[in-house]
Parts: structure tokens; sequence; C-alpha cells
């Protein structure tokens, strides 16, 4: 359970504001529950190796959120060992901006969705960039066009499941046609026997 989570990212004024509107006493007694990491389960593991893309959050040198769009093979963001996550750094457009607001603040934020199945996971814990060979390569996807500059090593310390709520469907191009797959292959038995009887017509 994600009660680590919820212990971390609650503070006194959220706590305060979830007294005043009734919600205080559940989530109180979560909070009670909480360790010191919430343990991924292959529940998560197994929805983290679906994403082909997420979103990374992490706090510049003087405080500001940034977040940064991070994409690749479905599977690129991986297990390294228990609640320990990594995934290869790609040559983008060189600001570095993620990269050096780690070397001041560890902190980070994952949001990880699932469209089509309304479904969303947010992860946060300490990260910090590799440049060894052994780490890089562990994390490269083999076949894959782009440039490797570094890993980014994440350590898990919570994570929360969200509701569907509001989430709108949306499909990959290679899911919509997955989906099309019959009808398109019903059209192309028509068009056959339709050209059978064309041919028996002229024959």
């Amino acid at each position: 359970m994600s009660h680590n989570f919820l212990k971390i990212m609650f503070g006194p004024r959220s706590r305060a504001m979830q007294e005043a509107d009734g919600s205080r006493a559940s989530y109180a007694r979560m909070e009670a529950r909480a360790g010191e990491t919430d343990i991924l389960t292959s529940r998560e593991l197994d929805f983290i190796a679906a994403r082909d893309s997420f979103y990374l959050a992490s706090l510049s040198e003087e405080g500001w959120p940034y977040v940064q769009h991070r994409g690749g093979p479905a599977g690129f963001l991986r297990q390294i060992s228990g609640n320990r996550l990594g995934f290869a750094d790609y040559s983008g457009n060189r600001q570095f901006l993620s990269t050096a607001n780690l070397a001041a603040d560890d902190r980070v934020s994952l949001f990880l969705m699932d469209y089509p199945n309304r479904r969303r996971l947010k992860l946060i814990g300490h990260a910090h960039t590799a440049d060894d060979p052994e780490t890089v390569a562990a994390l490269m996807t083999s076949g894959y066009d782009a440039v490797v500059e570094r890993a980014f090593v994440i350590d898990i310390i919570g994570f929360d499941w969200n509701c569907p709520q509001h989430i709108t469907p949306r499909f990959t191009e290679a899911q919509i046609a997955e989906a099309n797959r019959p009808l398109l292959d019903d059209i192309a038995l028509l068009r056959a026997r339709i050209a059978e009887l064309e041919e028996l017509d002229h024959g």
C-alpha cells in the first residue's frame, strides 16, 4: 500500500483542510501504517514495464518545479533491483535542466499514464545520474535508434495509484491498428469475393 507516499506528501495545510472536510481520520489511519518505503510490487512493476513514456518532475536550483516528458520503447523505465528504477538518458536539446536539478536536489516525482485503461501511477524518490558503462549498458534498449548520454537511477520511496476520474481514454496508432485488424481483414475478404464475382460476370 502507498501509506508512505501520503505521509510524505501531506503537509500541515493539507492535513488541516482534510480535517475541515471530514476526510482527515481515514488518511491519518493510512499514515499511521506507513513505513520508511512503499515497496513496489508486481502490480506496479508490470505497469511500469508496459509504459513507453512518463513525466519527470524535479526542482530547479531556485526551487521552481520543472516537469519533463520522457519517452522511449515500452519498458525503457525498468527495475534495476528492489525499489531502484532506472532509464537511459538520450541526447536531446542539451539544456541539461533535469540533470542539473538533481545535482542540487535529488527529489523527483514521476507520473505514469495508461490512457486506454484510465490508470495512473505516481512515484516519488531520490535520483542521481550515472555514466559508468555497466549501468548505462544495462538500461539501453537494444535496437533503439538514440544516443545515450547517461543513466538516471531512482530509488523509489513512495507511490500512489489514482482513481480513473476525468482521464480521457487515448490510444496509440498501434493500438488503433490492432483494434481495427478484424474489420480490415473482413474488408479484404469482401473485396476478394467481389473481385471473384466480377470475374465470373465477365467470364
